[in-house]
């Protein structure tokens, strides 16, 4: 598979191989139950305020974790397609972090491709837009894939382990990322990729249970069981982390050549 000429040299550039309330209370019960006002303090005021705004705030939040991932099992096991699945993602009200989030960011690229990347979870800029990689690291991400031969537009489908924008892109707890990974498992049988790549340590941890460190699993082909097949699985390094620390982009093209090969051989 080969890639475009100009966008592999910006990629092996960027990646080192150039050598070169009322004012005053009031008791509401005086007029028709006389008590003593000693006795009746206004302590129905209180309560009477958030009564009727917290059912109908958040009716869906009352979910404990276990009911949510159930609730998550049960709707990503319906959906029959990508466009259902999306359909019941965007439905879901058991995850918190939907609710601090401007969009579900679900993926973007090429149905059925042949290569599926896995990320973290959504930026700011991927919130507001609600696709994934959109700010500087999906730049980045897109000369990466540009490099063997790969694109979004083409060849190359994108979605993260978590669909909506942690509070100041902190890492997901456990349990936020528990919520999502029945969406997550489902989205990889439907999207049947022949590769899957993990972009960074939070992909890693959630989809395969490695919790070792990026740098020491980074570059190691896995296997992702999808029904009776075996999928192909290659962790890296992600781009964001690329843009802090670009001396280590000549790892992560060490990674994508593998994936390239890895495509590109027989059978």
């Amino acid at each position: 598979m080969a890639g475009d000429p100009f966008a592999m040299l910006d990629w092996l550039v960027e990646a080192g191989a150039d050598e070169a309330i009322a004012e005053s209370p009031v008791n509401r019960l005086a007029a028709r139950v006389p008590l003593p006002a000693a006795t009746m303090p206004p302590l129905p005021l209180p309560a009477a305020r958030p009564a009727p705004t917290r059912p109908a705030a958040m009716p869906a939040a009352s979910l404990i974790p276990e009911d949510a991932i159930g609730t998550a099992q049960n709707l990503a096991a319906a959906a029959t397609n990508l466009a259902q699945l999306r359909a019941v993602m965007e439905s879901f009200e058991g995850c918190a972090l939907k609710r601090g989030a401007t969009n579900t960011v679900f993926a973007d690229g090429t149905e059925l491709a042949p290569v599926m990347l896995i990320g973290e979870a959504p930026g700011r800029e991927e919130d507001r837009i609600g696709k994934p990689f959109v700010g500087r690291a999906g730049q980045l991400l897109d000369k990466m894939l540009a490099s063997i031969g790969l694109d979004r537009a083409r060849n190359a489908y994108i979605t993260n382990v978590i669909n909506w924008r942690p509070p100041d892109n902190r890492d997901p707890t456990p349990e936020e990322a528990a919520q999502c990974l029945p969406f997550l498992r489902r989205h990889i049988e439907l999207a049947q990729p022949k590769v899957i790549i993990l972009l960074g340590a939070v992909a890693a941890r959630h989809v395969v249970g490695k919790t070792d460190g990026i740098m020491k699993i980074r570059g190691r082909w896995m296997d992702y069981r999808v029904g009776d097949q075996l999928v192909p699985l290659m962790p890296t390094l992600h781009p964001a982390y690329l843009l802090r620390q670009p001396a280590h982009k000549k790892l992560a093209w060490r990674d994508l050549q593998a994936v390239r090969d890895r495509l590109n051989a027989p059978g």
